[in-house]
């Protein structure tokens, strides 16, 4: 029992810290700039990660204004999500207003630590970050960390939705959609246990982070529960769907509909053969008419 408490005490100050696999990358030039900042940094999903970078400049003066810039990506496509100007030695960092409020700077600019700090981070955070520095008034303004650090964002599987899809005439399925990082493994089970098999396969896999993955279960039955049930390295997840069966008045309305059809017909065919009865004897009657007056 103390074990067990003593586990989720470790487990819940485990989860409430930043992993970090501090494998750092250097990166400098000849003119003397260096600039220092993790290649990688693991974050659980719903807290705070803090992105570590640092700069040493080759001016021996400490400069007056500068720049922080933050980016998701490199280049052309690079997204900049952090952005401060400090200006006359001044030690803050100013944010422009529509600055997004998750992203924040964590270090001092004044001790050349630019670190970006993250709050409540998710699973679409994933991505390689560059930090860069700009420096006001020098001839060589600017070094960014071209390696980058990956930011790779873990999560617990959790099922974002599980549905039967079909008509009887085709069959139903069962369809089963999850959110994980690492990437959660997807199982089917019944009550006479775990279905596999070529019945059972995924339908879908996301390239942007690899954390969404759909499956499917064909030839689900009515009046029978599945279960889809998907687990990763940091915990589990399942939902029950259970198939009912085609509702009384749907199968009123289908049995009633050819009894229906075949009164329709029975009755065109009376009145058919009541037209045909009454053209007969009219017929008939003209006919016994016409011979009498021939016979006067």
């Amino acid at each position: 029992m103390a074990t067990s408490a003593m586990d989720a005490h470790r487990l819940s100050k485990t989860l409430g810290l930043l992993v970090i696999l501090y494998t750092a990358a250097v990166a400098k030039d000849d003119d003397g700039w260096l600039m220092k900042a993790p290649t990688e940094v693991r974050a659980m999903e719903g807290y705070p990660v803090v992105l570590p970078c640092s700069f040493t400049h080759p001016h021996h003066t400490h400069p007056s204004s500068m720049h922080v810039v933050w980016s998701l990506g490199h280049g052309r496509t690079a997204t900049v999500l952090f952005r401060c100007t400090s200006m006359n030695n001044s030690q803050l960092c100013q944010s422009k207003a529509n600055q997004d409020e998750r992203y924040r700077l964590e270090g001092n600019h004044r001790n050349h630590d630019i670190s970006l700090r993250i709050n409540s981070v998710t699973l679409k955070d994933s991505g390689r970050y560059y930090c860069r520095v700009e420096l006001l008034g020098h001839t060589h303004t600017s070094f960014e960390n071209t390696l980058g650090t990956r930011l790779r964002v873990e999560a617990a599987p959790r099922i974002l939705s599980l549905s039967a899809e079909g008509t009887e005439a085709s069959g139903f399925k069962a369809v089963c959609h999850v959110q994980g990082s690492p990437l959660p493994d997807i199982q089917w089970i019944e009550p006479d246990g775990v279905r596999e098999g070529d019945t059972s396969f995924p339908l879908s896999q996301e390239a942007n982070g690899q954390y969404r993955a759909s499956s499917q279960l064909v030839d689900i039955k009515p009046r029978r529960q599945y279960i889809c049930a998907a687990s990763n390295s940091l915990g589990k997840d399942q939902a029950t769907l259970y198939l009912l069966p085609p509702s009384p008045e749907s199968l009123t309305a289908k049995s009633s509909f050819p009894l229906l059809v075949l009164l329709l017909a029975l009755a065109l065919g009376i009145k058919l053969l009541l037209a045909l009865g009454v053209g007969a004897w009219v017929i008939k009657r003209r006919f016994n008419i016409r011979a009498s007056n021939v016979e006067h």
